[in-house]
């Protein structure tokens, strides 16, 4: 009797430990909840924020490395903003400010905006504004500094220089037949 009622005790001092077992798992499971959810939201928005700023990034890199290609070619974009080329005002001392702060002649101005050098000539003196596309690049030349301008030069020499060379390997090994306007013929007349 006292062996089963030993064994009852054991018993029950099981059960009851169970229970205060499975409790303080089931306490302390809620207790981590309580800390790890609020913790797995913050990082799924962080890990969000850091998608979002890779990809911003990765784009602002292809926009850096195709700007540093056009730079090292000396193709630097001459574009403004409408809003900023409607913005603006080209007075003659301004331009001629313009050109003295890039140190460039009215020749290398001319090339650079795509116009002749009598077109700057008469921007400076007041004669003519420039309007339109010519407007625009002078928009984009203040935005410049001595070294881009300078590379934009550079660039429009070698270009230029590509097409000449390209002129004469198109007519060279062909014969150039031109008129005669003094000689036999126009004496007959």
């Amino acid at each position: 009797m006292l062996f089963a009622s030993l064994q009852k005790k054991e018993e029950i001092m099981g059960k009851f430990e169970g229970i205060i077992k499975s409790e303080i798992v089931r306490l302390a499971k809620r207790e981590v909840r309580k800390i790890t959810v609020p913790l797995g939201r913050d990082l799924r928005s962080l890990k969000n924020r850091v998608s979002q700023i890779r990809k911003t990034l990765l784009s602002l890199e292809r926009l850096a490395a195709e700007q540093q290609r056009e730079l090292g070619k000396g193709r630097v974009a001459l574009e403004a903003s409408p809003e900023e080329v409607k913005g603006s005002r080209f007075s003659p001392r301004l331009i001629r400010a313009l050109r003295k702060r890039l140190r460039v002649t009215q020749k290398e101005m001319a090339a650079l905006a795509g116009v002749t050098v009598g077109a700057i000539y008469q921007w400076e003196k007041g004669i003519f504004e420039p309007r339109g596309k010519k407007k625009a690049v002078l928009v984009a030349l203040r935005k410049l500094g001595r070294r881009d301008v300078k590379k934009l030069l550079e660039g429009k020499k070698t270009e230029k220089a590509e097409r000449k060379v390209s002129r004469r390997t198109r007519t060279k090994g062909k014969k150039v037949r031109r008129r005669r306007t003094t000689g036999r013929r126009a004496r007959r007349k």
